[in-house]
Protein backbone atom coordinates (compact mmCIF):
# COMPACT_ATOMS: atom_id res chain seq x y z
CA UNK A 1 0.00 0.00 0.00
CA UNK A 2 1.05 3.82 -0.73
CA UNK A 3 0.35 6.42 0.85
CA UNK A 4 1.69 9.40 2.06
CA UNK A 5 -1.00 10.29 4.56
CA UNK A 6 0.32 8.21 7.34
CA UNK A 7 -3.21 8.00 9.19
CA UNK A 8 -5.08 6.87 6.05
CA UNK A 9 -1.78 4.33 5.44
CA UNK A 10 -2.57 3.17 9.27
CA UNK A 11 -5.93 2.45 8.97
CA UNK A 12 -5.91 0.70 5.64
CA UNK A 13 -3.13 -1.74 7.13
CA UNK A 14 -4.72 -2.35 10.38
CA UNK A 15 -7.79 -3.20 8.56
CA UNK A 16 -6.02 -5.50 6.08
CA UNK A 17 -3.36 -7.07 8.75
CA UNK A 18 -7.08 -7.81 10.84
CA UNK A 19 -8.22 -9.53 8.06
CA UNK A 20 -5.10 -11.78 7.93
CA UNK A 21 -3.39 -10.14 4.75
CA UNK A 22 0.15 -9.66 4.97
CA UNK A 23 0.69 -6.19 4.03
CA UNK A 24 3.76 -3.87 2.89
CA UNK A 25 3.73 0.39 3.44
CA UNK A 26 4.96 2.59 1.60
CA UNK A 27 4.64 6.65 2.30
CA UNK A 28 6.24 7.82 -1.51
CA UNK A 29 6.56 6.31 -4.69
CA UNK A 30 10.06 6.80 -4.77
CA UNK A 31 10.11 4.04 -1.68
CA UNK A 32 7.14 1.79 -2.99
CA UNK A 33 9.28 1.05 -6.27
CA UNK A 34 12.21 0.19 -4.06
CA UNK A 35 10.14 -1.92 -1.85
CA UNK A 36 8.35 -3.69 -5.16
CA UNK A 37 11.21 -4.16 -7.41
CA UNK A 38 13.70 -5.55 -4.39
CA UNK A 39 11.01 -8.81 -4.12
CA UNK A 40 8.34 -8.09 -7.01
CA UNK A 41 7.44 -11.64 -6.61
CA UNK A 42 6.39 -11.25 -2.87
CA UNK A 43 3.84 -8.92 -3.59
CA UNK A 44 0.12 -10.12 -4.99
CA UNK A 45 -1.52 -6.16 -5.52
CA UNK A 46 -0.79 -2.87 -5.12
CA UNK A 47 -2.85 -0.22 -3.91
CA UNK A 48 -2.08 3.46 -4.16
CA UNK A 49 -3.42 6.63 -2.88
CA UNK A 50 -3.44 8.65 -6.42
CA UNK A 51 -1.81 12.19 -5.08
CA UNK A 52 1.24 11.39 -3.37
CA UNK A 53 4.13 14.08 -3.00
CA UNK A 54 6.07 14.10 -6.23
CA UNK A 55 3.59 11.85 -7.84
CA UNK A 56 0.14 10.72 -8.85
CA UNK A 57 -1.04 7.01 -9.24
CA UNK A 58 -0.64 7.68 -12.91
CA UNK A 59 3.14 7.47 -12.39
CA UNK A 60 3.17 4.71 -10.15
CA UNK A 61 0.85 2.44 -12.08
CA UNK A 62 3.43 2.86 -15.57
CA UNK A 63 6.93 2.40 -13.38
CA UNK A 64 4.81 -1.18 -11.61
CA UNK A 65 3.69 -1.80 -15.55
CA UNK A 66 7.14 -1.65 -16.63
CA UNK A 67 8.38 -4.64 -14.22
CA UNK A 68 5.23 -5.94 -13.06
CA UNK A 69 2.66 -6.21 -15.64
CA UNK A 70 0.36 -8.12 -14.81
CA UNK A 71 0.01 -7.37 -11.00
CA UNK A 72 -3.59 -5.78 -9.80
CA UNK A 73 -3.43 -2.10 -9.33
CA UNK A 74 -6.06 -0.35 -7.08
CA UNK A 75 -6.33 3.33 -6.89
CA UNK A 76 -8.19 4.93 -3.90
CA UNK A 77 -9.07 8.70 -4.03
CA UNK A 78 -11.07 11.44 -2.57
CA UNK A 79 -11.74 12.88 -5.88
CA UNK A 80 -14.15 11.77 -8.31
CA UNK A 81 -14.06 10.81 -12.20
CA UNK A 82 -10.09 9.68 -12.25
CA UNK A 83 -11.10 6.65 -14.54
CA UNK A 84 -10.18 8.65 -17.84
CA UNK A 85 -7.13 9.21 -16.16
CA UNK A 86 -6.34 5.34 -16.14
CA UNK A 87 -8.08 4.60 -19.04
CA UNK A 88 -5.85 1.83 -21.15
CA UNK A 89 -3.80 1.23 -17.64
CA UNK A 90 -5.89 -1.75 -16.34
CA UNK A 91 -6.52 -0.35 -12.49
CA UNK A 92 -9.85 -0.14 -10.13
CA UNK A 93 -10.46 3.03 -9.07
CA UNK A 94 -12.39 3.73 -6.10
CA UNK A 95 -12.97 6.89 -4.23
CA UNK A 96 -12.48 7.54 -0.86
CA UNK A 97 -13.92 6.60 1.90
CA UNK A 98 -13.90 2.91 1.29
CA UNK A 99 -15.91 0.92 4.43
CA UNK A 100 -13.71 -1.23 6.08
CA UNK A 101 -15.83 -4.55 4.18
CA UNK A 102 -15.46 -3.08 1.16
CA UNK A 103 -12.08 -3.01 1.05
CA UNK A 104 -12.02 -6.39 2.10
CA UNK A 105 -13.50 -7.74 -0.30
CA UNK A 106 -11.74 -5.33 -2.78
CA UNK A 107 -8.56 -7.28 -1.87
CA UNK A 108 -9.68 -10.13 -1.70
CA UNK A 109 -11.21 -10.34 -4.85
CA UNK A 110 -8.31 -8.98 -6.60
CA UNK A 111 -5.88 -11.63 -5.13
CA UNK A 112 -8.11 -14.37 -6.12
CA UNK A 113 -8.33 -12.86 -9.79
CA UNK A 114 -4.03 -12.88 -9.97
Amino acid sequence: MIDDNATQLGVREAILRASGFAVAIATSAESAMALLRSAPRQFGLVISDHFLSGATGVDIVRQVRSFLPHIPIVIISGMGDLEPEYEGLNVIVRQKPIPPPDLIALVRSQLLAA
